[in-house]
């Protein structure tokens, strides 16, 4: 493993607990909700929230992405478990590219384009901590939005939330 990464791969375990409470929060009888006709359903946050790890690193092993050819409309479920297996499975992804992955590649350049047209380029340590783990945050911080717009009570994330407090 390289040892620049190695930091990575257990903020990945720990964000993978925090993940799952929030994921197994998620009502299976309202996955088609939407907060807004413009937003996502719950059920497609959610479950794009349990695959951006994976989804990541799958691009991340590449040299860049043509975002014109890419299709930014996730994907629903079927059931609530299938967001927990995804999941698991993208975690897993995650900690086996992560734990793998050269320190000459991690530093490589990865670029973003769209119809061959430079968008941004990017080390891919840099991709792996601002698009794959900053991004994951930003939407699983989303996700608890629309858990309590739902009234479903929101779990402890970094602290004490309105509905639980691990320090009491």
């Amino acid at each position: 493993m390289t040892r620049m990464l190695e930091p990575m791969i257990n903020e990945i375990q720990q964000e993978a607990a925090i993940t799952k409470r929030v994921l197994e929060r998620v009502p299976p009888d309202k996955l088609s909700w939407k907060p807004h006709p413009k937003s996502m359903s719950l059920g497609e946050l959610a479950l794009h929230v349990a695959s951006i790890p994976g989804n990541l690193c799958r691009i991340a092993q590449r040299d860049g992405l043509d975002t014109s050819e890419a299709n930014f409309n996730p994907p629903g479920p079927t059931d609530a478990k299938e967001i927990l297996a995804a999941l698991d499975a993208s975690v897993k992804a995650a900690e086996e590219y992560v734990g793998t992955v050269s320190e000459s590649a991690a530093l490589g350049t990865w670029r973003d384009t769209s119809k061959g047209k430079a968008v941004l380029s990017m080390p891919r340590v840099v991709l792996l901590r601002t698009i794959m783990l900053n991004h994951w945050y930003h939407h699983r911080g989303q996700l608890s939005v629309y858990l309590r717009m739902l009234d479903v009570p929101v779990p402890s994330i970094y602290g004490p939330s309105a509905d639980e407090n691990p320090f009491a």
